[in-house]
């Protein structure tokens, strides 16, 4: 599969709002008027948020075959320093790279490559940054065979990360839909494929921060 990505917004957007979408999206909406009435009617909704980290880095993890259980989540969250399950460890990874980016799109309002930099380097504990090497290449695990290669340039991966963050922050880019953009924001970045490990995850932390 070619990896000559092309730069947000979609050229053809009427392709996006199909009438099989509409009606997914009608469905979607509602979900989440629903969960935010239950939510607002929670006096501590700090214990909603927080078992809902969890509950999400969880899930997440396991798609990437990180698995652990809420058993280990829950004790690695209350006594860290005993944790002794690499997985759970994991997870509490990506509870902090979540925190860490709610935090700041909470202060901000903006969802940045640097933001995505920051929970990238908080899920991965380091700073590698965005890919400067070729030869990522995406396999399918079974034959082996190499089914995407994502852009290679280090260049080329800043200027549509750049795209990105305009397409994500700037409201007059595209009128579509916030839950279609957030999946073309989904398929941009996974294209994109920046990191050379974590991006799954960063992404669907991506989705989480532009919901809110």
């Amino acid at each position: 599969m070619s990896s000559a990505l092309t730069p947000l917004p979609p050229i053809d957007s009427d392709q996006l709002e199909t009438k099989a979408v509409l009606k997914k999206l009608s469905s979607a909406n509602r979900y989440l008027a629903e969960l935010k009435g239950v939510s607002g009617s929670i006096p501590n909704q700090g214990i909603l948020i927080n078992t809902l980290s969890l509950q999400e880095a969880k899930d997440s993890s396991a798609i990437e075959s990180i698995i652990t259980t809420n058993d280990e989540l829950f004790k690695d969250e209350l006594f860290p320093d005993f944790a002794r399950s690499a997985a759970a460890k994991e997870v509490r990874n990506y509870v902090m790279a979540l925190r860490t980016g709610f935090e700041r799109v909470q202060k901000d309002r903006l969802l940045t490559a640097n933001t995505i930099l920051t929970i990238h380097a908080e899920l991965e504990r380091h700073n590698s940054g965005f890919r400067r090497l070729p030869g990522t290449e995406l396999k399918n695990e079974q034959s082996g065979e190499i089914v995407y290669t994502p852009p290679q340039k280090y260049d080329t991966i800043v200027d549509l990360m750049r795209n990105l963050e305009s397409f994500i922050n700037d409201d007059t880019v595209s009128d579509i839909d916030p839950l279609i953009k957030v999946a073309i924001i989904h398929y941009q970045f996974e294209s994109i494929h920046p990191f050379y490990d974590g991006n799954g995850r960063t992404g669907r932390i991506i989705n989480v921060l532009y919901l809110v």
